[in-house]
């Protein structure tokens, strides 16, 4: 289900990423590049979880 939680710990998912984002882009480091890339995924399932949830949360009402 969602909750105001959920979507803060996303928005901390995205501002965690953003040491790693400027060492690969402006520095060229390829393993950064790879943390940003399981960052992403990681966004991303918890975009369609909370997603889900307040698709849940709006049926209900």
């Amino acid at each position: 289900m969602a909750s105001f939680d959920k979507f803060k710990e996303l928005k901390k998912l995205v501002d965690g990423l953003d040491a790693d984002a400027d060492k690969f882009f402006l520095k060229g480091n390829s393993a950064a590049g790879t943390r940003v890339r399981k960052g992403l995924q990681d966004i991303k399932n918890l975009s369609q979880d909370l997603r889900a949830g307040i698709q849940e949360l709006k049926n209900k009402k």
